[in-house]
């Protein structure tokens, strides 16, 4: 199949832009680092804890801010723990030098979210977050603030993912109805499609258990954002049941992990995303980690069934969620190129096949 003029790079696509010196970086890219239809990105050997976030808006560099507001820098080379309610800046291994035609955007991995790491990429001159330009040439850097559990990080650490794009990529309303009809993107019988999105609800029923999602403890130990399996839950997480209401009120400030009710079907030539907050459906933002790769919930790549994980926080008041409420939105775009590796495929993806799941980093 000829690719396309315009939509989101696949794996090779981005790997010809570190091979052609459009991504730059400061060592060779890890085995595993390029996603079927992103890159993750790598902190760099430094933390610089600053006094506020920022934006440095289109006439200053990252760097003029960093002079200002900068309290104290940390080395990253051992490890270094980043504390709950702070800011962190960290310059990023890779740069960017993007061709007129090409943009990109940023957005948290999975397991970034789903421990509550508030994350953003910024570039010089940038008056948008997780918003790099068509055109851009320079550093990226990354925001760090860990909302709920105090974090272990290293140079290296991957906590955020970039796509690139080329052109208009997304799917209109009636491209998306007439998609959905022949691929099924959601598994719900009257699909909600609109605002450019196609809809997904939250699953307050539960499992056979009753089990409808975990709440973040404070005060808890660190996390090491780079090991799988290393803490227990139930040290990090309080364990949600429904108790027979399918209602959830959400208490102001404190995080969520919740699911979907809809399995979720990205097919092979597309990519999604989960829209930010819309305060259109209530007080609470959902899904910091809006990146869904080709072929999640995908039945070949061993999908079938793949439920989306939500992150929640509600906002100022408590807020009822109940069971079947609309808490989010899936846009889906075009790929130029169908991936080499799609996700789940032999890629060791961590959230295929999902119902309920916390990140990697905790076992029962």
């Amino acid at each position: 199949m000829m690719a396309r003029e315009t939509g989101i790079l696949a794996d090779r696509a981005i790997s010809a832009l570190f091979e052609t010196g459009r991504l730059i970086s400061e060592r060779e890219l890890d085995r595993d680092q390029i996603q079927p239809a992103s890159l993750d990105l790598r902190l760099g050997g430094k933390a610089f804890r600053v006094r506020a976030s920022f934006m440095p808006g289109p006439s200053h560099l990252v760097s003029d801010k960093l002079d200002r507001l900068s309290l104290h820098v940390i080395d990253l080379s051992e490890g270094a723990v980043l504390e709950t309610g702070c800011v962190y800046i960290v310059p990023l291994m890779e740069s960017l030098a993007l061709p007129a035609d090409m943009s990109a955007s940023a957005n948290p991995k999975s397991s970034t979210g789903r421990l509550d790491i508030f994350t953003r990429v910024i570039t010089d001159y940038a008056q948008e977050f997780d918003k790099i330009p068509s055109g851009y040439s320079g550093p990226l850097y990354l925001e760090i603030s860990p909302r709920t559990f105090p974090i272990v990080v290293r140079r290296g650490s991957r906590l955020s993912q970039i796509r690139f794009r080329v052109g208009q990529a997304l799917l209109g309303e009636p491209e998306l109805l007439k998609l959905h009809e022949s691929e099924t993107l959601v598994a719900s019988k009257l699909p909600n499609v609109s605002g450019g999105g196609i809809a997904l609800s939250i699953d307050l029923a539960g499992d056979k258990e009753g089990l409808i999602g975990y709440r973040g403890k404070h005060h808890t130990a660190v996390v090491d954002v780079d090991k799988k399996a290393q803490h227990d839950i139930y040290d990090f997480w309080e364990p949600l049941h429904s108790r027979g209401r399918n209602e959830l009120i959400l208490d102001p400030d404190e995080f969520y992990i919740l699911v979907s009710r809809e399995a979720v079907h990205v097919p092979p030539d597309y990519a999604a995303e989960m829209t930010p907050f819309d305060p259109l459906v209530g007080e609470f933002r959902v899904h910091y980690a809006g990146f869904f790769d080709p072929g999640f919930g995908h039945a070949p790549a061993g999908g079938r069934g793949s439920r989306a994980v939500l992150e929640v926080r509600s906002h100022e008041v408590p807020f009822i969620l109940e069971d079947g409420q609309i808490v989010g939105r899936l846009v889906y775009e075009h790929m130029q190129e169908k991936p080499a590796s799609l996700y789940g495929s032999g890629l060791g993806s961590n959230y295929q096949a999902q119902g309920l799941k916390l990140s990697k980093h905790f076992r029962i």
